[in-house]
């Protein structure tokens, strides 16, 4: 290797190689961290605010202070943010996972009940059962860009692959809505013999909607949807209580299903609140596991555990996957509603910048430059690149400065576009910085 070469690479590729360098050791040691930072995101409708769990120690480690009753909420597939539905204040709030605070808001204009995020995180939709209608936000610009008429949806459950979304109905629409999420259409609607239609989760390979409901003669039920055909293939009979949620292992071998007995929303049947286990491929309870109050329930993304929220209570029951028990009741905010989980995946790696010379190269290689055009640009390098050597940065600067100055001819007279020598420009100016000219 050269002097200029050695030299040059210390000037220009230096800091981005130990750069790039310090994030491989953090991909090591701290990123792998990160990979595994699962959070726990619960809504406290009552707090106005969400409160952020480690599931790694079952407890809380931030609190959020969001909009009016906080309800439903969603988090994007990179765990980056929570979408959290505000029932009183018609908005959503969105947390960034990485610093805990709300980084925008989203004004609805409608009374929200539900919240999804698309399998790809492009979008988030919100059911209206005023409105009887499904908000479409854009998650690039957190606007409201389309609606989807649906009569009185309450909830809805999105597939974790292509297009499909399942609208479960609060009052007396006797089924389930599908929608396209690429069209933004209904599809068709799924009947199922009950009254109200609550809460619905899809299973991790597509397959089957899980779908929770109340019938006012013959008790609660969870219908079974084949997603193929769109029928209802099995309905399981739950305890005699309201059951607002469900959720699926990640392996889909269990659905687990909260049991709220205390009457708390819609006249519940007054049985015991529990969660029931119900095994997916018999579709049977085979266990039934004493909660508080429960409202929200999610499996953590690793399959371990399962978490209930218990509006009652103020706290969320922690039950381990391996044995159904309950292992911790962590404390949280005043009336917790929901809970979903996110695994924060951190930033891609920016990718490596060509050195300066390279640059020039690139553009005589092209034809943009002639052979003796670029030999000047790159003498003005080697120039700055002697000059550091010899301990004169004020004159590596002013080769820099010359630099830049020949570039903006280029620029002026056609010989370069903007686009070729704007990287050039900013790529010396960067060198400049780095030296503190």
């Amino acid at each position: 290797m050269t002097k200029f070469t050695a030299t040059l690479s210390k000037l220009i590729l230096g800091p981005a190689i130990r750069l790039v360098m310090f994030a491989s050791l953090l991909a090591g040691f701290g990123a792998g961290a990160t990979l595994a930072q699962t959070r726990g995101y619960v809504t406290n409708q009552n707090d106005n605010t969400v409160s952020v769990i480690d599931t790694v120690t079952h407890s809380v480690i931030a609190t959020v202070p969001v909009g009016l009753g906080p309800g439903a909420v969603a988090v994007s597939p990179n765990g980056r943010f929570a979408y959290v539905m505000n029932q009183l204040a018609n908005t959503v709030s969105v947390i960034s996972a990485a610093s805990n605070t709300v980084v925008a808001t989203v004004p609805l204009g409608a009374f929200p009940t539900g919240i999804a995020m698309s399998a790809n995180g492009t979008f988030v939709y919100v059911t209206s059962s005023s409105a009887s209608n499904i908000l479409v936000i854009d998650t690039a610009t957190n606007t409201v860009v389309t609606t989807i008429p649906v009569t009185l949806p309450f909830k809805l459950a999105i597939a974790p692959s292509g297009d499909l979304g399942y609208v479960t109905h609060g009052a007396f629409v006797n089924g389930v809505t599908v929608i396209n999420t690429a069209s933004n259409s209904i599809v068709t609607d799924i009947p199922i013999p009950v009254d109200v239609t609550i809460a619905a989760e899809v299973t991790p390979n597509g397959a089957f909607v899980y779908v929770t409901c109340l019938s006012f003669t013959t008790g609660p039920k969870l219908a079974v949807i084949d997603t193929a055909t769109k029928t209802v293939v099995v309905m399981v009979p739950l305890p005699a209580t309201f059951p607002p949620a469900v959720a699926i292992t990640p392996d889909g071998a269990f659905a687990y299903v909260a049991n709220n007995g205390g009457g708390v929303c819609c006249g519940g049947g007054g049985g015991a609140s529990s969660v029931s286990v119900i095994d997916t491929a018999s579709n049977t309870e085979i266990a039934t596991v004493p909660v508080g109050s429960p409202t929200g329930i999610a499996v953590t993304p690793n399959g371990a555990f399962v978490y209930v929220t218990n509006i009652n209570d103020n706290t969320v029951s922690v039950m381990s996957t391996a044995n159904n028990a309950v292992v911790a009741i962590l404390p949280v905010g005043n009336f917790p509603q929901s809970i979903v989980f996110g695994t924060l995946q951190p930033e891609p790696e920016p990718e490596p910048q060509p050195s300066l010379i390279a640059r020039v190269e690139a553009l005589i290689a092209g034809g943009a430059l002639t052979l003796d055009q670029g030999a000047g640009l790159i003498d003005k390098v080697q120039q700055a690149n002697a000059k550091l050597d010899a301990g004169q940065t004020g004159a590596a600067c002013n080769q820099l400065s010359s630099f830049i100055n020949q570039v903006i001819a280029f620029t002026g007279n056609g010989t370069l576009t903007p686009a070729q020598g704007q990287p050039l420009i900013d790529a010396a100016n960067a060198m400049k910085t780095s030296l503190g000219c």
